[in-house]
């Protein structure tokens, strides 16, 4: 006889599990295996990401529309990237143009890559009709502050011949002109929103050559030529706007992407799961929910501050509905992620039978954790 259909929807929401699973595939996974233990539950696939890489593959699932655009990547070179839109609202995804993964030959190129694509990518959402523009910030391999984008965007960068600076941030050092009249026609009408996850400002021990610069292959001479170069920028910034957000809470985002949307873009800043949980409409479709199941590669200490499945666990808190997470590891205590509010957390590598299987074979084991979830808590 048929199954009969457990009261209240199961809705799958995980981040991606880098480097094995994007979001889409580990929502995927995991719903079969639900449905596979549990059939007849209505299992609702919702893909998520924190503003970072992944961002506009969930913008995608949540039924946005891709628009392919050929922009310049890091260090200049064509990339095809895309953006997503719906209504008058799109999506760019900073990873997609100037992310570590479009340099090529993944050689890094810390005093030269810059964000031009971003403002690219940011023209043709304006270009489209969009009216605010949803920025994610997050796996740059630039540190020019955001020179390279407002330059996209039409904004001029002179040295003291008149000469427009090269990409990148040590070109910054050598920043005599600015010129910011030109974006507020660009982004006439446009409301700009970041998605960002960290709270770094510009400049200084915390700042985005310190802290990220290592990660885009700056060593020592690079991070004191970075941090000279970012430090002219904000100073010409404050000179010609009369605001100064270097010290801001994210300026220091993305290579200090953050600062250029803040101080010339006039963006505002959002937590960047909080945004998109409700960019993708998390909270409809929560509701009625009996389950939310997130997850990402690594649950751990760092989950807790702002990443996807802590934003994704409040929600469903707040919705009245129980969370349990899938992780690729799981380096938190049974207490500590209890305290965070899920009913149940399983990582592949418990399930895995031989070391590199959670890797090799994330998706099957992924599919497994969603019948143990649902054996443990729709079923038992």
């Amino acid at each position: 006889m048929p199954a009969t259909p457990h009261r209240g929807h199961v809705v799958v929401a995980p981040d991606k599990f880098k480097g094995t699973l994007e979001g889409a595939e580990a929502a995927a996974r995991i719903a079969a295996g639900i449905r596979r233990a549990a059939p007849g539950t209505e299992v609702r696939e919702l893909p998520v990401a924190d503003g970072g890489e992944g961002t506009l593959a969930a913008a995608l699932a949540a039924g946005f529309t891709r628009v392919p655009a050929k922009v310049a990547g890091p260090t200049g070179l064509p990339v095809d990237a895309a953006l997503a839109v719906r209504d008058d609202t799109a999506v760019v995804e900073l990873a997609q143009s100037s992310g570590l993964a479009r340099l090529p030959g993944g050689r890094t190129a810390p005093l030269a890559a810059g964000s031009y694509g971003v403002g690219q990518l940011i023209a043709r959402a304006v270009a489209l009709g969009a009216k605010r523009i949803v920025l994610g910030l997050g796996g740059s391999a630039c540190t020019d502050g955001g020179a390279g984008m407002v330059q996209a965007l039409g904004a001029g960068l002179r040295d003291a011949d008149g000469a427009e600076l090269a990409p990148g941030g040590a070109s910054l050092r050598k920043l005599e002109q600015i010129d910011v009249a030109p974006l507020a026609d660009a982004l006439a009408g446009v409301e700009v929103v970041v998605a960002c996850d960290v709270d770094n400002p510009l400049l200084g021990p915390r700042g985005a050559a310190a802290v990220y610069g290592p990660q885009k292959g700056a060593d020592g001479d690079d991070l004191v030529v970075l941090e000279e170069g970012l430090t002219r920028f904000a100073d010409k910034v404050a000179e010609a706007t009369g605001r100064d957000v270097r010290d801001a809470p994210g300026a220091g985002a993305a290579g200090g992407v953050g600062f250029a949307a803040l101080a010339l873009l006039g963006a505002t800043m959002r937590p960047g799961i909080e945004l998109l949980l409700e960019l993708l409409g998390f909270d409809e479709a929560v509701r009625g929910a009996r389950l939310v199941v997130t997850g990402e590669g690594c649950l751990d200490a760092q989950t807790l501050h702002g990443k996807a499945p802590a934003g994704v666990a409040a929600a469903a808190t707040r919705a009245g509905v129980r969370v349990a997470a899938v992780a690729g590891r799981l380096e938190l205590s049974e207490s500590e992620w209890r305290e965070a509010g899920f009913a149940a957390a399983i990582a592949l590598t418990d399930l895995a039978e031989r070391p590199g299987d959670s890797l090799t074979r994330a998706a099957e084991l992924a599919e497994t954790a969603g019948e143990r979830l649902a054996a443990e808590l729709l079923i038992g």
